[in-house]
């Protein structure tokens, strides 16, 4: 999960049902066969929308056949066509699908369907949760059962934006608890936010072949432009992080593999003050910083990432408040519309490291070990390429541990 090869679109809309858009689904194994399931989208002459679920099967020379017509041919009666991204799953030999949905009254929620032969699928019924008004949409959802607990992931649309959380144009997240898959009812907690960056959205998680649950998420959001647009590039993905669930939360780390990209490591031990410095004269547009931070007397703790004269990244610590937050209002160029020019995330205890990846557009800030991630793209220039830290008052002595990045090719 480190080197990737581009082959192409595997599924093209070139059937009536999909004549609008292939929608996202998930892969999975049947019959030591590997299938797509995934969601077909017609629009007719009044551009109403038609959604329906399909299956195509993957032959061992990696062609896809689609089934010649739909597994699940429209939504259930008090839906409407909001019915799209199904999430495949097996459970004591039976195949069940988690699919999105919205009800007639306009409130997101998720359907679960179940097969035998995945070729004809049983509706069952809503999965019951405590979020009766939460969004009028739940997008790309995704079960799993970790360390024993069971784990609902969906993306809803429509939330107010409330302090800290819930500020991008829709959300990504979670609900953990024990699920009862024959009775569909979830007792669960409260709803957690998945990444408290800027672009994040859609993610889906895997079981590697060590066993470990892994999540990749899209770095974009919907109905957002951006302006590697013009260019005719439309997002990226998020780095693979391994799921842990620890202190009864979920927490995400880079998957170790990463580390074979690391070449010409420089480390430098120094205190940061009121006066912007570079611990070392670090560049650079692709690589991994791991910031200790050794000793805190500061009242907030500042690291510029990809700066010039003109722009400049912004990680801000709040050493009493426990706050981290993101500011890109110098970055360089902007997606729109989105709200503000920060993200905060406020941790459980005080900050000890920050993991970060910056790529070419993208950052990803893992912060303490994976309690929580602020995901963004930033669109700079490519002289942008310094790093420094300074304090608000007081000093910090850190620990800065740069890699550069190998090129993937």
């Amino acid at each position: 999960m480190v080197h990737f090869e581009p082959i192409g679109p595997t599924l093209k809309p070139d059937t009536k049902d999909d004549s609008h858009g292939v929608y996202s689904g998930s892969a999975f194994e049947y019959n030591q066969h590997l299938y797509y399931m995934y969601t077909a989208n017609h629009r007719d002459k009044d551009w109403a929308r038609s959604s329906s679920q399909h299956i195509a099967k993957v032959d061992a020379d990696g062609k896809v056949e689609k089934f010649p017509k739909a597994v699940i041919a429209e939504p259930p009666a008090g839906y409407t066509q909001h019915f799209r991204d199904p999430k495949v799953f097996t459970k004591d030999g039976v195949y069940y699908a988690i699919i999105a949905a919205q009800n007639d009254l306009e409130q997101g929620r998720v359907l679960q369907y179940r097969s035998n032969d995945i070729v004809n699928w049983e509706f069952q019924g809503e999965i019951e949760t405590k979020l009766d008004e939460f969004g009028y949409m739940w997008e790309c959802p995704d079960y799993f059962n970790l360390n024993g607990y069971d784990i609902l992931m969906f993306c809803p649309q429509g939330l107010a934006s409330k302090g800290e959380h819930f500020k991008n144009i829709y959300q990504s997240g979670y609900i953990m608890g024990q699920y009862d898959i024959d009775n569909l009812t979830m007792n669960h907690g409260d709803f957690h936010e998945l990444d408290h960056g800027f672009d994040f959205y859609a993610p889906q998680t895997f079981i590697d072949e060590q066993g470990r649950r892994i999540l990749i998420g899209w770095m974009g959001l919907p109905d957002t432009n951006y302006p590697s647009d013009e260019d005719g590039w439309a997002h990226c993905l998020t780095i693979p992080r391994v799921l842990t669930i620890e202190e009864g939360k979920l927490k995400q780390r880079p998957i170790p593999a990463l580390e074979s990209l690391r070449t010409n490591e420089e480390t430098a031990l120094g205190y940061a003050n009121k006066f912007p410095r570079q611990l070392h004269p670090y560049e650079g547009t692709q690589y991994e910083l791991i910031i200790d931070i050794l000793e805190n007397d500061a009242t907030a703790i500042y690291f510029e990432l990809r700066t010039s004269k003109q722009h400049s990244t912004l990680i801000t610590y709040d050493t009493k408040s426990r706050t981290l937050t993101l500011d890109r209002s110098e970055s360089g160029l902007l997606p729109d519309p989105v709200e503000g020019t920060t993200r905060t995330t406020t941790l459980s205890q005080d900050l000890t490291q920050l993991r970060i990846y910056v790529d070419t557009s993208s950052v990803e800030i893992f912060c303490n070990n994976g309690e929580s991630v602020l995901t963004s793209r930033i669109f700079t220039d490519e002289n942008a390429t310094g790093i420094k830290t300074s304090t608000e008052s007081g000093q910090a002595y850190l620990r800065f541990t740069k890699y550069d990045l190998k090129d993937d090719k």
